[in-house]
């Protein structure tokens, strides 16, 4: 089993930035790829970013050149660094590790962007 803890989501206003942070911890041999996903009351969950094990990383046009996704393997650790945010980047954001074999997913971390 694979537990993953999320944090660092919150209330901000538009403009400002949040840095969320996922570590998975249990039988975690063979972590293939990181990421975090959204969903926004009504919308389907979607693909903020992904890191593989390699450093490669994928991203959202939305999100492109406002988040940037980093990995420390040594902690088993994946980030996502928010900055200008908006009002569209309110969702519960998830956090998925791929393995060779399974995929887990946190139970998710709200973000709230609202003047």
């Amino acid at each position: 089993q694979v537990q993953l803890v999320e944090s660092g989501g919150g209330l901000v206003q538009p403009g400002e930035s949040l840095r969320l942070s996922c570590a998975a911890s249990g039988s975690i041999l063979g972590i293939y790829a990181m990421g975090w996903y959204r969903q926004a009351p009504g919308n389907q969950r979607e693909l903020v970013a992904r890191i593989t094990s390699s450093a490669s990383t994928s991203y959202a046009d939305f999100v492109k050149g406002r988040f940037t996704i980093s990995r420390d393997n040594g902690k088993n650790t994946v980030y996502l660094q928010m900055n200008s945010l908006n009002a569209e980047d309110t969702a519960v954001y998830y956090c998925k590790v791929e393995l060779v074999l399974k995929t887990y997913w946190g139970k998710g971390t709200q973000v709230t962007v609202s003047s």
